[in-house]
């Protein structure tokens, strides 16, 4: 950076002011001859009264940036809107999901975020949990988030006709009447619907219940009585889909709205326990506990399947996407140190090392804290698991040694919420708050 002149040095006093004459015509500029020594300033003489403006003059060097000489100053600054913009986020707030990037502001300044600040994140908020008050003991299976509600919903296999319990912020919980006293096993939300979806794995033609707000629930004609244990949502699609743990030649089940099933055919007569959807891929992969070097099987619409080689043999009970690390993961509750597979597309499967073998039962993804979260149903004070990657995993303490069946994760509560089905009173844990 080149140095600045000076110009607070002292100037003389400034002589007297003689009054104004009337301006003539400019006249031609001749050259600028040789700068004289500074004169000894005089005293200032009274002001005289303003001449006529001349023509504006060529623009001076720049003046200090600095205080010194300054009389009169400020004593302090009335604070002004410093807008910051994320180049991950994209708005005036920064979220910690990118903790690791650069802020610009229109300065045109730019810092970095604390190194590992990300990290510190996960593992206060998913190392940290408290047992919570269901509103019933009963046995609850699974568990999803509708942001468009702001709620918490949660299905169950017992309880009479109040299989469903409801939380706005997963500490308190109402209980709610099932369309039906079937074995509600799975459950998701639609927001292009604005329709929660749940089937089950008993009941007479009628396997599946619909809810526009959680409280009041339909019964709808399942496409067949098959064990249906896992349903999901496609946007892009517009269109959930259902596998089952049996039937013949027709383990899928796919509605546009909730209310008409049409039964698909399944690439392989396993049992299909879990179903997630890929936007980025345009894919369902679903996973099962049981087949011999196929328990994966895909299909871009829920209508054509394909199977695919698996990883290991193993129980896998839940599988969901990332599509921040543009993977899959799936875990198991069999297997001894190989629990755990990953895949970017659902075809190529590769075996990941868990925290410990322990029955895992059920994953999730977090966006904002960049984190998968799985919980297991059996295991002493070690039942939770997270994960950055999908590869590296490390054990969380868990508040209760409880059979935790279902996790997710709520972006505008930013906490995970699970559920059991065992234990007295307290059948659902949180993380931390933030």
């Amino acid at each position: 950076m080149s140095e600045k002149e000076d110009y607070t040095k002292d100037k003389g006093d400034t002589g007297a002011h003689g009054e104004t004459g009337p301006q003539g015509d400019q006249g031609i500029q001749g050259e600028t001859g040789p700068q004289g020594d500074q004169g000894i300033q005089g005293i200032q003489g009274i002001q005289g009264e303003q001449g006529i403006q001349g023509e504006t003059g060529e623009t001076g060097p720049p003046g200090t940036t600095t205080w010194d000489g300054i009389t009169d100053k400020p004593e302090d600054f009335p604070p002004e809107a410093h807008k910051l913009s994320h180049q991950d986020g994209g708005s005036d707030l920064i979220s910690i999901a990118g903790l690791s990037g650069v802020a610009t502001d229109d300065q045109k300044s730019a810092f970095l975020m604390v190194s590992g600040l990300l990290a510190r994140f996960q593992s206060l908020i998913a190392g940290n949990w408290t047992i919570r008050t269901s509103a019933a003991d009963y046995d609850w299976y699974s568990i999803c988030w509708s942001p468009e509600l702001s709620l918490f919903c949660v299905v169950a296999t017992s309880g009479g006709d109040n299989r469903v319990m409801t939380s706005p912020d997963g500490i308190n919980w109402t209980i709610r009447t099932s369309a039906a006293p079937n074995n509600w096993y799975s459950i998701c939300w639609s927001p292009e619907l604005s329709l929660f979806c749940a089937v089950a794995y008993s009941g007479t033609g009628n396997r599946v219940m619909t809810s526009p707000d959680g409280i009041t629930w339909t019964i709808r004609t399942s496409a067949a009585d098959n064990l249906w244990l896992s349903v999901c949502w496609s946007p892009e699609l517009s269109l959930f889909c259902a596998v089952a743990y049996s039937g013949t030649g027709n383990r899928v089940m796919t509605s546009p709205d909730g209310i008409d099933w049409t039964i698909r055919t399944s690439a392989a007569d396993n049992n299909w326990h879990s179903l997630c959807w890929s936007p980025e891929l345009s894919l369902f992969v679903a996973v099962a506990v049981t087949g011999t070097g196929n328990r994966v099987m895909t299909s871009p619409n829920g209508i054509d399947w394909t199977i695919r080689t698996s990883a290991a043999d193993n129980g896998w009970r839940s599988v969901c996407w990332s599509p921040e690390l543009s993977l899959f993961c799936a875990v198991a509750d069999t297997g001894t140190g190989n629990q755990i597979m990953t895949s970017p597309n659902g075809i190529n499967w590769t075996i990941r090392t868990p925290a410990a073998n322990n029955k895992w039962f059920s994953v999730c993804w977090s966006p904002e804290l960049s984190l998968f979260c799985s919980v297991a149903f059996s295991a002493t004070g070690n039942q939770i698991m997270t994960s950055p990657e999908g590869i590296d995993w490390t054990i969380r303490t868990s508040p209760s040694n409880y059979y935790w069946r279902s996790v997710c994760w709520s972006p505008e509560l930013s906490v995970f919420c699970a559920v059991a089905n065992s234990s007295a009173g307290n059948r659902v844990m949180t993380s931390l708050f933030y």
